[in-house]
């Protein structure tokens, strides 16, 4: 049980509670109220890509399934989307790293637009399950993905300076 907690490092664990944190409250209380052209600007996925290629396929899903958690706490239309996308999000960008791309910027951006555009998509087949299809659908995914691009190039940068 002591080997145990000799391997956690407990500050790490804080800066990423930290960037959890602020990753919500930027989300919820400050790019829930932008919405150019009626889309909401997506920054957990981003987040979570970033947890998952630096810190591997353990403790990326873990902050994917806590981010997840909370988010569909302050979503009330979600109710366990955001807790099984973010982890599963965590768990494949920290395969891909590991094995197929290397974790530099213009990787983890690339990795960012595949988690939103799923992301986008999967809350559109959501909307569509209920509703009935419009061609206006896919354009809001497409510009959810891009403008949710340019904010969520700011998540790689605390992992990236974090990592040993």
């Amino acid at each position: 049980m002591k080997n145990l907690f000799e391997k956690i490092d407990i500050h790490r664990i804080l800066k990423y509670a930290l960037f959890m944190l602020l990753s919500l409250i930027l989300q919820n209380m400050v790019l829930s109220h932008i919405r150019p052209l009626g889309v909401c600007p997506m920054i957990l996925p981003a987040a979570a890509v970033a947890v998952g290629m630096f810190e591997g396929g353990t403790w990326g899903p873990i902050f994917g399934l806590i981010m997840g958690i909370l988010a569909d706490m302050a979503f009330v239309e979600h109710t366990v989307f955001f807790t099984l996308l973010l982890p599963i999000l965590a768990f494949v960008s920290a395969f891909v790293s590991q094995f197929f791309i290397n974790r530099r910027f213009f990787a983890f951006m690339g990795v960012t637009l595949i988690a939103l555009f799923v992301t986008a998509m999967l809350q559109m087949l959501k909307t569509l399950a209920g509703d009935v299809w419009s061609g206006y659908m896919l354009s809001t995914v497409i510009l959810q993905t891009l403008w949710s691009l340019p904010l969520s190039a700011a998540a790689y940068f605390p992992p990236a300076k974090w990592i040993k």
